[in-house]
């Protein structure tokens, strides 16, 4: 509900704090007092129009503060979270007008833009006045307005539910004959990549493996040549360049001819080409060893070219095919069992959407058998509350007014996860009328008392916490304005209520009563706001029943009116 409304610098209004309680409240004065300006404040905070007209002459800025504590679940709370503005218990609404026409809005301090706040102020606040009726006045209003009345709760699922599931099957069922469509269209080319994946039958790890082996093998044809030509310096097969072992068994040779033939074994140690000569054996020896390693080594590292050709061909060919794809080469596997499920689509998909049609089917007469029972339910609905209306009418002078709820059967393309009609509150003031739209048809009298009749017995249905009647008893008096007060009365039992009136008899109902009113301060005029208990609560009510001079009748008349609604 609206807790308080805090008001700076609007129109006549310097500064100005209200607080307010459940149930209802009135807010009276003279015309012209500025009754208008508190609603033009609340409807600023709730994201109406700016308006530079509204700031008080010599201000630059006017400012509007409303305060809501509505009950813990209220949707607003959901709006705000989904918007990412936190809000716990209560909801700070701050709206400020510039005189440069820019306007900035706050909820609980957190900057907001002016869309949000509309529909903050939908959730929180509804408006019923002569010339601006918000939600029940709206046809898109009136289907849920009449569920919330009298259609089971376990109605409006089922159809929701079933609408769900229906679409659903549509869903897999077109995505399912898209597919088919697009299988028939490539299948000569589907078959093509098949078959051609299926001869080169790429493998998971496949071309890793295979750039490891080749690599592998090149370092291993690398090492073989290096050792060959370690072999060929060593052991020579040019007879031009003998190799170092046959120039060691050379040296040796010219060596031992040194050697006296007469000399014996002995004198070796006298010998000094002794040393010479035995190093160039030992090096003769380490030359005979590295060949016969060498040699050894060859043999081993002596690799098959066509293993190496055969590696790199099969790589080719992957990356070949995974370019021609435009696919990784890892992907190949993944691929050819993407298209060779498309491909079999063909053979098994006829089935497959002849299963999902059947299932189309079934869910669409689930539809049709669920909005079937709705539609009954909402006619039993519809019937008491047109006698629920009809008996409230009468004694708001509306005895003439007809009002109907109008179901309309929808074509199939205008059904919906609500069922498959339309429904709408009509009305006919006079006998013989043709009914029609609410806001077409009554006068601004007219069409007040209407929405309170209807709100009177809608009302438990609404999450909107606070209502507003501007004026509601606008034309009427004496017994008609005494049965507006009584069901402002009841229905403000149920939510809170805000009324401004001209009328005695709504004035007495009220749980609070506010008093606007001008006067002149310092030079400037300026309306005040004033909290009515007692005895000036009584002169005001005085004041309304009897003019500017209030009477001692016109006092008995005023205690009566609150004694009776007391």
């Amino acid at each position: 509900m609206l807790s308080a409304l805090s008001i700076r610098d609007v129109v006549l209004i310097e500064r100005l704090d209200l607080n307010f309680g459940e149930g209802l409240t009135v807010l009276t004065g003279e015309t012209g007092a500025g009754k208008s300006i508190l609603l033009d404040s609340l409807g600023l905070a709730l994201g109406a129009r700016a308006d530079t007209g509204l700031i008080r002459a010599g201000q630059e800025q006017a400012i509007v503060t409303a305060f809501f504590t509505p009950p813990p679940a209220h949707p607003a709370f959901a709006l705000l979270a989904e918007q990412g503005l936190e809000a716990e218990e209560d909801i700070v609404i701050r709206r400020l007008v510039s005189r440069d026409g820019r306007s900035r809005a706050f909820v609980n301090d957190q900057p907001v833009s002016a869309g949000l706040l509309r529909r903050l102020g939908t959730l929180l606040v509804e408006v019923q006045g002569q010339h601006d009726q918000i939600g029940l006045a709206d046809p898109a209003a009136h289907g849920p307005l009449l569920d919330g009345f009298g259609v089971p709760t376990a109605r409006t699922t089922a159809v929701s539910g079933a609408w769900t599931q229906w679409r659903q099957r549509l869903t897999a069922l077109d995505a399912a004959r898209k597919a088919m469509a697009e299988a028939q269209r490539d299948e000569e080319w589907l078959r093509h990549a098949v078959g051609e994946l299926s001869d080169l039958r790429p493998e998971a790890g496949e071309e890793e493996a295979l750039a490891q082996t080749r690599h592998d093998m090149q370092q291993a044809g690398r090492r073989a040549e290096g050792i060959a030509a370690a072999l060929t310096d060593i052991a020579p097969r040019d007879r031009r360049n003998p190799g170092p072992g046959a120039a060691l068994r050379s040296a040796a040779r010219s060596l031992q001819r040194l050697i006296p033939s007469s000399a014996s074994p002995q004198s070796d140690d006298d010998n000094p080409l002794a040393p010479a000569m035995a190093a160039i054996e030992r090096a003769e020896e380490a030359v005979a060893e590295a060949e016969t390693l060498l040699s050894r080594l060859a043999q081993e590292a002596e690799a098959d070219p066509r293993e190496l050709e055969r590696a790199e061909e099969r790589l080719f060919a992957l990356r070949a095919g995974a370019r021609k794809y435009g696919v990784p080469v890892a992907e190949l596997p993944v691929l050819r069992e993407s298209l060779a499920t498309r491909l079999a689509a063909l053979d098994t998909g006829t089935a497959g959407i002849g299963d999902l049609e059947t299932a189309v089917a079934a869910g669409r007469a689930a539809f049709i058998s669920a909005a079937g029972v709705l539609t009954e339910a909402r006619r039993d609905a519809a019937k008491r509350l047109q006698k629920a209306i009809m008996a409230e009418l009468p004694p708001l002078r509306l005895e003439k007014t007809r009002f109907v709820v109008e179901m309309t059967p929808l074509d199939e393309a205008g059904w919906n996860a609500r069922g498959a009609e339309t429904v709408r509150f009509l009305i006919a003031t006079n006998p013989g009328q043709t009914p029609g739209a609410i806001d077409r048809i009554a006068s601004g009298g007219e069409l007040s008392r209407l929405m309170l009749a209807l709100k009177l017995v809608l009302s438990r249905g609404s999450a909107v916490g606070t209502l507003v009647f501007d004026e509601v008893d606008s034309g009427i008096g004496g017994a008609t304005a005494a049965a507006v007060g009584e069901r402002l009365a009841r229905l403000a039992q149920d939510i809170q209520l805000l009324t401004v009136t001209h009328s005695p008899q709504v004035a007495a109902r009220g749980g609070a009563h506010f008093r606007v009113a001008k006067a002149v301060e310092g030079g400037r005029v300026v309306t005040r706001v004033e909290p009515l208990t007692g005895t000036a609560r009584r002169e005001e009510v005085a004041r309304m029943l009897a003019g500017e001079s209030v009477t001692e009748a016109a006092r008995a008349a005023a205690d009566s009116l609150l004694g009776d609604a007391a």
